[in-house]
C-alpha cells in the first residue's frame, strides 16, 4: 500500500534512512525521532522509499537519496510503501489447562 507525505518547513526532518542500490536493498526509514516533523506525519519505521520529490528511488544509491532530501528547500514530498511487518508474537505464557498432579506423598 503507498502513501504520500509532505513535510513542510526547512530540514531537519527528523528520519534516517538505510539501504540503496548501493547495498543492494531498499531504501527504507530506520529511524524517526521522537517530536520531528517526521513523528509527525504518517512515517514509520521499515516503510520503503518509493519515490523522493517525485523521483524514482529504485536507482538511487544511499548517497544520491541523502542528497536528494538535502536539496528539498522547503517542503519535502515522499511517497512510501507500508512495511510487510510480522504481527507481534506474544511472549507471555499460555494459560494452563490442567491443574497440576498431586504426588501423595506431598498432600
Amino acid at each position: 500500500m503507498s502513501y504520500s507525505v509532505t513535510l513542510t518547513g526547512p530540514g531537519p526532518w527528523g528520519f534516517r534512512l538505510q539501504g540503496g542500490k548501493d547495498f543492494n536493498m531498499p531504501l527504507t526509514i530506520s529511524r524517526i525521532t521522537p517530536g520531528s516533523k517526521a513523528a509527525q506525519s504518517q512515517l514509520s519505521q521499515g516503510d520503503l522509499v518509493v519515490a523522493i520529490d517525485g523521483v524514482n528511488t529504485d536507482t538511487m544509491t544511499h548517497l544520491e537519496a541523502q542528497n536528494k532530501i538535502k536539496s528539498a528547500s522547503y517542503n519535502l514530498s515522499l511517497t512510501l510503501q507500508k512495511s510487510k511487518r510480522p504481527v507481534p508474537i506474544s511472549t507471555t505464557a499460555p494459560p494452563v489447562q490442567s491443574p497440576l498432579p498431586v504426588i501423595p506423598h506431598q498432600k
